[in-house]
């Protein structure tokens, strides 16, 4: 039997016929810069200037930073094993607490004066990207504190330690297995945090782009820059815990601000913005 003629591909076009072609994009284009090993260190320089220039509004986030940290050394105490959940949360929320000092650092770039009222509310005009952020962090924030309470249920099976002697039990030579393991789901769980939010959330306010968009833009800031960006989430790391380690947290009424003006300046560095080109260029 013969097959039948392919008509569809031999029939020619109506008369008058134009193919549709797309208009070219409007949108300015994004580009991942490529970053230095000094990078970070002009970001934080560039972050004080920021604090200092309104240091009532960095007071204020401050306040809330240390809250914060109130309520994790409050958890510790009284249920050890949530503490690692409560961590992830902190991860969760500091970076959209921080949204208002990215505001402050963008109206003073724009040579506008800081406002308070402004920083509380720069939520409103993004509330759908930021809400999108919020439930993808949420989902990871809740995986990463059942994956440590199942390592806790794994190595203390006998009965979780108690508050006592938590740190003890935890830095024990004899418990380096759950030590090891602890910190390697941990600092999965970190990375993907740090990957999907160091960049997504001062984008999303500058640019107001979906939530989607800016993650994986965030995503492609670090794999582009590894070493940088690992050398910036070390700092971060470090920073907070020196922070954290003072008596109180007290620490955190400076870093916590000054770690938000300098996470602006760390995407505006990272994300270069271009208008497109005429048609045909």
């Amino acid at each position: 039997m013969q097959p039948l003629p392919d008509t569809e591909s031999t029939t020619p076009p109506p008369t008058g016929y134009v193919p549709y072609v797309p208009p070219p994009s409007t949108a300015p284009q994004r580009e991942i810069v490529a970053l230095a090993l000094a990078d970070p260190l002009r970001w934080l320089a560039a972050g004080g200037r920021d604090l200092l220039a309104a240091k009532g509004i960095a007071l204020f986030y401050g306040l809330c930073f240390w809250l914060m940290a109130v309520v994790l050394a409050a958890v510790f105490r009284h249920q050890p094993e949530y503490t690692m959940s409560i961590v992830s949360g902190c991860f969760l929320v500091g970076p959209f607490l921080a949204m208002g000092l990215y505001e402050v650092s963008r109206r003073r770039e724009l040579g506008l004066v800081p406002e308070l009222g402004a920083s509380i509310t720069c939520w409103d005009a993004h509330i759908r990207s930021m809400a999108m952020l919020v439930l993808v962090l949420m989902v990871l924030e809740l995986l990463w504190g059942r994956a440590s309470l199942v390592v806790f249920a794994v190595f203390f099976h006998t009965g979780m330690p108690s508050t006592a002697n938590v740190l003890q039990a935890v830095f024990s030579p004899d418990n380096w297995q759950f030590l090891a393991t602890y910190l390697v789901v941990g600092s999965v769980f970190a990375g993907l945090v740090y990957a999907f939010c160091v960049v997504s959330i001062p984008m999303v306010l500058d640019r107001d782009t979906d939530a989607i968009t800016a993650a994986i833009t965030s995503f492609q800031v670090v794999t582009s820059n590894p070493l940088t960006m690992l050398l910036w989430g070390v700092l971060i790391t470090s920073l907070l815990l020196g922070a954290m380690l003072l008596p109180w947290s007290v620490g955190l009424l400076l870093v916590g601000p000054w770690l938000g003006h300098a996470s602006w300046h760390a995407y505006r560095r990272a994300v270069r913005w271009a208008e497109p080109g005429p048609a045909g260029t």
